[in-house]
């Protein structure tokens, strides 16, 4: 089975209902019909709670939790010492949030669906979008 890690604009866009490109919206579509896996990093769980809390987002922490409790193809991957080593040799990526994602992608070995240009240009990760 295929497994994809989604940032964090990718899965307010999923659970907000808004536009996302087709390649995009048939991997969360698959998640949803348990035919892929679909990660999202407790990095995105933190700025999806930090949103949130600021009113710049309607989607929760617990809309995410939900989603996870309710459909074993999405789940919440922790991010482990290797990851964030490896984030540090993300030079080209300025904010650390998103290089700590793209090392969870990079670590874990699978595709990011992403629309961040700087994680984009990097080419450190498989990226759809």
């Amino acid at each position: 089975m295929n497994s994809f890690l989604a940032d964090t604009m990718a899965i307010v866009l999923f659970l907000e209902k808004r536009r996302l490109p087709q390649p995009v919206k048939d991997i969360f579509n698959a998640a949803v019909n348990r035919e892929t896996k679909l990660g999202i990093s407790v990095v995105s769980l933190m700025e999806v709670g930090y949103l949130s809390e600021k009113k710049r987002i309607n989607t929760s922490i617990h809309t995410i939790l939900d989603l996870t409790n309710r459909n074993d193809s999405f789940f919440v991957q922790d991010v482990i010492p290797g990851m964030v080593v490896e984030a540090f040799n993300i030079s080209s990526i300025p904010e650390l949030h998103d290089r700590l994602i793209t090392a969870t992608a990079s670590k874990l070995g699978i595709p990011l669906l992403t629309n961040d240009p700087f994680i984009i240009a990097s080419k450190f990760v498989k990226t759809i979008w």
